[in-house]
C-alpha cells in the first residue's frame, strides 16, 4: 500500500487515528432498524390521503422522487457525520523529544554594591560585572531545559528570585531582571548559600519537586557566584558548606574579579577566593576563578558538563482532534433537512 500512495497520503493514513472507534459500529444501525422492525400494515396508519389534483399541479411525480432522494441523501449524511465525530477522529503526531535529566540546581548569585563595578568587557565595551554575569548566566539557564533550576539573590540579606522550576525561560528573566541594592550592597554569602540549599532540601520541596525513582536520588547542586567577602549574615560560609556535604549537594563556586584578598594590597571589595574554594571543596565540588568575560563562558560551559548526563527524554505524542469538522458537517445537515421539511 505504501508504494501505490504517495508519500504524504501514507504519511497522513498512518497518522489518523479513533479516541472511541467501537462508536463506527453504530453506522448499520438505521439499515438494520429498516430489515428488523415490521412495516405498517396498510390502512393501518393515521395519515390523511390527498388526491393529486389537491396537491396542486406544480409538483410532478419526479419532482417529488427528486426531493425524496435530497431528504434522504442528507438524512445518511446527518448519520454519518454524527458517527464520525463520535468516534473521535485525529491525527496523532510525535513530539520533539526535549532533554531530561533530573537534576535540581539552584544559582545563588551575589548581588552587593561591588556588582557595579566596571571591569569587565562585552561586545568590546566596558561594563559591569552584572552586565557580564546576566548575559553569561541567562543563556547557562536556557541551556540546561530538562533541569529543575532556581535563583537565589543575596546581599545583606538573601531571598529566592526565582523558586526551583523546570522553566528555565522564566528562571533567565527574573536574573535578568536582578537590580543591585533591592537586598543591600554588603555580602551574605553563607546566607545565600544556606537558603539555596533549603529550597533543595527534600523536605522542603513542593509539589512541583522532580520524582526520584525507588533506590535513586536526584543530582543536586548549588551554583555560587561571588565577588566579595562574606561580611554581612548570621552564618559562617564553611559551616553551611559542610551541611551541603551532609545532604549531598555539591557547591560550584565562582570566584569573579581581577583581584583577590591575598594580593589586594588593602584594596576593599575584592574577592575572598580562598573561602569560596574551601567552600567547595568541603561539599565535594569545584571552585573556579573568573577574571574576564572569557573566562566566566568557559566556566558556565564547565559547569555545563560537569553536570552533564542529560538524555532525551520519550517523546510523547501530540494530538489534532479533526471531530469538530463532522460535527458541523451533521450541523450543516440537519439545519437543510429541517428546510426542506418547513418548504414541503
Amino acid at each position: 500500500m505504501n508504494g501505490v500512495l504517495p508519500a504524504w497520503l501514507s504519511a497522513l493514513l498512518s497518522a489518523f487515528d479513533f479516541a472511541a472507534p467501537w462508536a463506527l459500529l453504530a453506522l448499520p444501525l438505521p439499515l438494520l432498524a429498516t430489515r428488523l422492525i415490521p412495516a405498517e400494515p396498510e390502512g393501518g396508519s393515521g395519515a390523511l390521503r390527498v388526491p393529486g389534483t389537491v396537491v396542486g399541479e406544480g409538483r410532478s411525480g419526479a419532482d417529488l422522487a427528486a426531493r425524496g432522494r435530497r431528504r434522504a441523501a442528507l438524512t445518511w449524511t446527518l448519520w454519518v457525520a454524527l458517527v464520525a465525530a463520535l468516534s473521535g477522529p485525529r491525527l496523532v503526531m510525535p513530539a520533539t523529544a526535549l532533554p531530561a535529566s533530573g537534576r535540581e540546581i539552584m544559582i545563588a548569585m551575589d548581588l552587593s554594591g561591588s556588582m557595579e563595578r566596571r571591569d569587565f568587557t562585552l561586545d568590546g565595551e566596558t561594563v559591569n560585572r552584572l552586565t557580564a554575569v546576566k548575559r553569561v548566566g541567562t543563556d547557562f539557564i536556557r541551556r540546561r531545559a530538562g533541569d529543575r533550576i532556581g535563583l537565589v539573590i543575596f546581599a545583606d540579606q538573601a531571598y529566592v528570585a526565582a523558586a526551583p522550576s523546570f522553566d528555565t525561560a522564566a528562571v533567565a528573566r527574573a536574573l535578568d531582571e536582578a537590580t543591585i541594592g533591592i537586598s543591600g550592597r554588603s555580602t551574605g554569602i553563607g546566607d545565600g548559600l544556606g537558603l539555596a540549599l533549603r529550597r533543595l532540601d527534600p523536605r522542603d520541596a513542593g509539589d512541583d519537586a522532580p520524582s526520584v525513582p525507588a533506590g535513586g536520588k536526584a543530582a543536586k547542586a548549588v551554583i555560587l557566584l561571588s565577588d566579595g567577602a562574606n561580611n554581612a549574615g548570621q552564618t559562617a560560609p564553611k559551616d553551611v558548606a559542610e551541611l551541603a556535604k551532609e545532604l549531598g549537594i555539591k557547591v560550584y563556586t565562582i570566584a569573579l574579579g581581577p583581584r583577590d584578598m591575598a594580593d589586594a594590597d588593602g584594596e576593599q571589595d575584592v574577592v575572598d577566593t580562598e573561602t569560596l574554594r574551601d567552600m567547595a571543596q568541603a561539599s565535594g565540588g569545584e571552585a573556579f576563578r573568573v577574571r574576564t568575560t572569557d573566562d566566566l563562558v568557559r566556566v558556565a560551559d564547565a559547569i555545563d558538563r560537569l553536570e552533564g548526563g542529560r538524555a532525551l527524554a520519550p517523546p510523547l505524542p501530540l494530538r489534532r482532534d479533526l471531530w469538530p469538522w463532522p460535527a458541523a458537517l451533521a450541523l450543516l445537515s440537519a439545519a437543510l433537512l429541517l428546510a426542506s421539511r418547513r418548504g414541503a
